[in-house]
This record gives structure tokens, sequence and C-alpha cells, in this order.
């Protein structure tokens, strides 16, 4: 069995400094990085990328609302032209620090409310995979199994990856608890590394009502902001690993030499997911 570890990272900005970016970064295979429009300045995109290019781990577009106030998870109306466009911005300036070290962009992800927003939200779906088609259809597109934006995606002929959640509560229907509500996050390592480890091998989850929900997943993320993120980490990899699963990448990692960003390693065998 394999799966991807990702995380949130590069979301510091200025003085301002959250998580630990280079612990985070010995552990997953995969960083989901801040794009400066939730957070991320150019200095701290700049060593994000440079730690994650030294470390082998695939570079991830975690493209947001214009909404650094908010940290991007209050929910935006944009037209879907305007978030389209802001989209390709994201992902073209990450990738232009991604070069620097020899690496490119390998995936595209939606940050916070956005990433909320396209579970349901058709037109602003659509405008992100107009984005990933605009900018490069070779990007494979992470999002919430069963979501609006895995559809679209899927529909236009863009590889989709479907994402559990090792540190965030589920509802029945499999969408997430919003962070206002009891339940939301789960913070226990004991607890985060079994869950992961149930996801992987069995399928499955259970919602904060006691409801078994199945889901298939490439990904699990691990949020860079959640207290304790990095202990968490640490645990759900040593559980996972003592399991006889590997942690790897779901795309091989992308360099300036022209490997494909959507292409899967060749080994060992995946996850059917």
């Amino acid at each position: 069995m394999m799966i991807d570890l990702n995380a949130d990272v590069g979301e510091s900005f200025g003085r301002w400094r959250l998580g630990d970016d280079e612990a985070m970064l010995d552990v997953v295979s995969s960083a989901n990085v801040a794009c400066g429009f939730h957070a991320g300045d150019p200095l701290t995109l700049t060593a994000t990328c440079r730690l994650a290019a030294e470390r082998g781990v695939v570079v991830g577009a975690q493209v947001s609302y214009r909404d650094l106030a908010g940290f991007g998870r209050r929910f935006m109306d944009v037209a879907p032209a305007e978030l389209t466009a802001d989209v390709v911005y994201q992902i073209g300036a990450l990738e232009g620090i991604c070069r620097r070290f020899g690496t490119r962009v390998g995936y595209v992800k939606p940050h916070g409310a956005l990433y909320n927003a396209v579970v349901h939200h058709d037109a602003q779906a659509a405008a992100v995979v107009d984005a990933v088609l605009a900018y490069d259809r070779r990007l494979p597109v992470v999002g919430l199994p069963g979501s609006a934006l895995l559809r679209r995606a899927a529909e236009a002929g863009l590889r989709t990856v479907a994402e559990g959640f090792a540190d965030r509560g589920y509802r029945a229907d499999g969408t997430l608890v919003p962070r206002s509500e009891p339940g939301a996050l789960v913070t226990d390592p004991g607890e985060v590394a079994e869950r992961v480890l149930t996801m992987v091998t069995q399928r499955r989850v259970v919602a904060v009502d006691g409801t078994r929900v199945q889901m298939r997943v490439e990904s699990v993320c691990l949020h860079g902001d959640t207290e304790g993120a990095a202990e968490l980490a640490r645990a759900v990899r040593d559980r996972l690993t003592a399991a006889g699963v590997t942690i790897a990448p779901f795309v091989a990692l992308p360099t300036e030499q022209g490997q494909t960003p959507g292409e899967r390693p060749s080994s060992p065998e995946t996850v059917d997911g």
C-alpha cells in the first residue's frame, strides 16, 4: 500500500510566523505551498520551496481567495473570470519561485474557504478547473471526494486526487465540520494516527455523529497550523510505516528538465483510489 501525506506550508507572512515548515517537510511527501493570496510572502515562499526541493518533496500550489486578512477562510463571491485569473496568477508566481531550485509546481489544491466552496459551488469549481486548463492541463487537482471540483476536473480530462484529512472532523455526508463547530479539529496524536490508518487501509472514517463514512483517498492532509502539527505528522507517519504503508507522493517530483507533472511513480503498488 502507498499513500501521500501532504501539509499546508509557507503560510508565514513577514515577521508573523505560523507553523514549523522545516519539521513538516521532514515528514510529508507533498507540500501545499501558499501562493501569497491567503498567506506567504516572497521570502517565505522562497525558503519553503528551497526546503521542499532539498528534501524531494513535491510542491503543490495552494490557491486561495485574495484574503490575507481572513487567512483565506472567508467565502468570497468572486466572479468566475476573476477567480480563474487569480488562480492562474498564483500558480505562475509559485512556479517562478520553484524554478530557482530546479523543481516545478506538481499539482493544484484550493485552500480554506475556496476548498469548501468548490465542494458544492459549481461556478467557482469550474473557474478553478479553467485556470488549471489554461496553465497546464497535466497538473492534477486535489479536492474532497465527491466534490464539484473533482467532478468538473474529471469531465475536463484532468487527473483528480481525492483527499482525506487527518486532523479534521467529518460530517455524515463526508464534508468537513466547520471550524466554528464542536468536533472540527482532532488533536490527539494517537487518535489522529489511528484515524489515518483506518482511512488508508479500510477506506473509511468515523463522522462526529458516529456514522462510518466510506471514502477512497490518494492523499491525506495534515494542517501545518494545527496545534502540535509536527508531532501529529510524525505520529501519523510512524503508525502508517509500522503497518507496512509506504509514504510517497502521488506524482513524480517535477523538474525543470521536463518531467511530466502528472506522472505517477512506477512503484510501489498504489492504493486504488
